[in-house]
């Protein structure tokens, strides 16, 4: 009872930044309850002069915090939980925050490298860039004589403690809304916290982020086009992550890339095959690449950098994306659809026709078109809508894929508006289809397959074992029924006393608290 009231006190905050934002003034009253429209009209009192204008929500939540601005990203790239027109306002959601104190930085690299900062860097320059969960310094590292620039990432104090915080009021929020509600318990919110979670809790161990680096390093060591920088593991803990510094020019300096003559359209077609080769090869790939997270170094290759936020797909979901890429281009529509049924994403109770007559819904109108008009991550948002009538259940990683797909098209096509998109993705979708689809990637998926199946045997006669154990235990709970200990009960009548004590004492709070209420209104 007291963690619910703290909950509420602490949403009821939130609430009132958001009515003070103009939040609800959005919102079509006569979609909401009559006590909910009672709700609105009070909110709409408090919205401060000028709130209408601009990104409402965008505003409310960077004013709420670090949790919250991670809650609105999160939720941009969810466009199936939040709808279309709140996900493309939480995609201008920017994660810039003011920087924390030098001193405390420094504080922060002595502590997790056990040494001071003078030791671990020839210079350690001020903050260059802060966000909700880190910011990142400019320094030295010297060795034989020898200094390297280098990038330092620097985790904030406390923020470990506020999102535990924030993230324990979203999960009320969630549980109690699947408790009462139908269309929350089918958008799943619990697992969509659930998720976020997790991803925050990556984000805010550096050491993840390096070995993230490390990974797509390995796996982009022979791309002419693409590199990641080098990460420092001896200067690399929970907290610091220092890394290769990179001099180049940002994708999002437009001004620069003029000025240094850089063939433009060519820069294009390596941000779109680059992503395409990680997505479809890997199964790996940084899932973040807007423009300011590119560099061109003086090589001519693309550096990317911010490894907070990674994608993964598996053997399956390569397969449904580089098949049901190539029967766009080739418009094979039923090939597409039987896609879908085979990576299970539809249910087998639906018709394969059907699913393949709406796919060709999508699919024709493209080819009416020149191929600069054509885009495929429209193309990708369009088919997750469809599917979505055939049952296909939420799949964050095809979704995760999709934005990401929104953010590098767009990145692309700022080079060269008249890019076809599907010229440049016809190689590397064939050279996957074609090495993993074609003779020999069915020998080696055979080989694999019979390396599963003799791990499976190996391991039947201790699976045979345990199932005679289990059957055994159910075997004496139908005869005997489950029985508890004396201690167990014991102890469960202790737990339960606790809780009806505290819900007593928070119901004589609750009311002393109205009684003092009521008080102060006779004494007005």
């Amino acid at each position: 009872m007291i963690s619910a009231i703290t909950h509420f006190a602490r949403l009821a905050r939130a609430g009132f930044v958001f009515a003070r934002e103009g939040v609800f003034g959005v919102v079509d009253p006569s979609l909401v309850p009559p006590p909910g429209q009672l709700a609105l009209r009070i909110a709409r009192l408090i919205e401060r002069p000028g709130a209408k204008s601009g990104p409402r929500l965008s505003r409310a939540l960077t004013r709420l915090g670090p949790a919250y601005l991670k809650l609105g990203q999160f939720l941009a790239t969810r466009p199936d939980v939040v709808g279309v027109v709140m996900a493309r306002d939480l995609e201008s959601l920017q994660d810039r925050l003011p920087p924390f104190s030098q001193a405390e930085a420094e504080a922060v690299i002595a502590q997790s490298l056990e040494r001071p900062v003078t030791q671990a860097f020839a210079s350690f320059g001020p903050a260059v860039a802060a966000a909700s969960i880190a910011q990142v310094h400019r320094g030295e590292t010297e060795r034989n004589g020898v200094r390297t620039q280098v990038a330092v990432k620097v985790l904030r104090p406390h923020v470990a403690t506020r999102f535990r915080r924030d993230l324990g009021d979203f999960f009320f929020v969630a549980h109690n809304a699947e408790a009462h509600s139908g269309e929350a318990r089918r958008l799943r919110l619990v697992e969509v916290i659930n998720t976020m979670s997790r991803t925050v809790a990556m984000e805010m161990d550096l050491r993840l982020e390096a070995a993230a680096l490390s990974e797509m390093a390995e796996n982009t060591r022979d791309d002419p086009d693409f590199r990641v920088p080098t990460v420092d593991w001896d200067r690399t803990t929970h907290n610091v992550l220092t890394m290769e510094w990179i001099d180049g020019i940002a994708l999002s300096d437009h001004a620069r890339l003029a000025q240094s003559q850089v063939d433009l359209p060519e820069l294009g077609r390596k941000v779109i095959q680059s992503f395409l080769r990680h997505a479809l090869r890997d199964g790996f790939f940084h899932a973040d690449m807007h423009p300011g997270n590119l560099f061109l170094d003086d090589t001519g290759r693309l550096v990317a950098v911010d490894f907070g936020i990674m994608g993964r797909l598996g053997q399956k979901e390569r397969r449904f994306l580089a098949e049901i890429l190539l029967g766009f281009i080739t418009r094979d529509y039923r090939r597409v659809a039987e896609v879908h049924f085979e990576a299970g994403y539809v249910p087998g109770h639906h018709s394969v026709e059907n699913f393949a007559q709406a796919i060709r819904a999508i699919g024709e109108p493209i080819h009416n078109r020149t191929a600069e008009e054509i885009s495929m991550a429209k193309l990708l948002t369009l088919l997750l809508e469809v599917t979505g009538l055939f049952d296909m259940r939420t799949r964050p990683e095809l979704i995760l894929l999709q934005k990401t797909m929104v953010v590098v098209e767009g990145v692309a096509r700022s080079f060269d508006p008249r890019l076809d998109i599907w010229k440049v993705a016809d190689p590397v979708v064939r050279e996957w289809i074609e090495r993993n689809l074609g003779p020999v990637g069915r020998i080696e998926g055979a080989m694999t397959g019979a390396g599963e199946l003799g791990r499976v045997v190996a391991d039947l006669p201790a699976i045979a074992a345990r199932s005679v154990v289990v059957l055994e235990q159910l075997e004496g709970m139908g005869r005997d029924g489950v029985r508890l200990s004396p201690e167990t009960v014991a102890a469960m009548g202790r737990t339960e006393g606790r809780k009806s004590r505290w819900r007593t004492l928070a119901l004589w709070i609750i009311a002393a608290t109205f009684i003092a209420i009521l008080w102060a209104i006779r004494q007005l």
